[in-house]
């Protein structure tokens, strides 16, 4: 047997292999968006039954929500969201056939995620009153 064989070595492609790029960092944040969707569907659940449950509940939900953790929580599912709805469009794309290229590939990259921090933004200042256009 040759030493070659004799290494433990991952079968396919790895993490450990590879080094990090902005196409494969995207793909893994998709699904990390995915999954804090689900996850931010207990925060509405919570809420429903809350609104439905009395007074004393949605107070208690409404404490919670717009407390320090409630407001970061429902900042990150907002991002989630948005990320994970322009990425999903930027899928769309190339299901079209359309930027398929390593250049259109981070171009539409790029476009995600600086559009998913302004859209985000945007939407938590209207949402607190704040007008950035007339």
């Amino acid at each position: 047997m040759s030493s070659i064989s004799k290494k433990k070595r991952p079968l396919s492609p790895h993490l450990q292999v590879y080094k990090p790029q902005l196409t494969s960092m995207m793909s893994i944040f998709h699904r990390v968006t995915g999954f804090a969707l689900a996850i931010g569907c207990f925060w509405v659940t919570w809420w429903l039954f809350a609104a439905a449950s009395g007074a004393d509940h949605f107070k208690a939900f409404h404490a919670f929500a717009h407390g320090w953790v409630g407001r970061l929580l429902l900042f990150g599912w907002t991002f989630s969201l948005v990320y994970h709805l322009l990425n999903g469009m930027r899928h769309l794309i190339w299901d079209a056939g359309s930027n398929l290229d390593l250049d259109g590939a981070y171009r539409t990259g790029r476009t995600v995620i600086i559009g998913s921090i302004i859209i985000t933004l945007f939407l938590w200042a209207r949402a607190y009153g704040i007008v950035l256009f007339k």
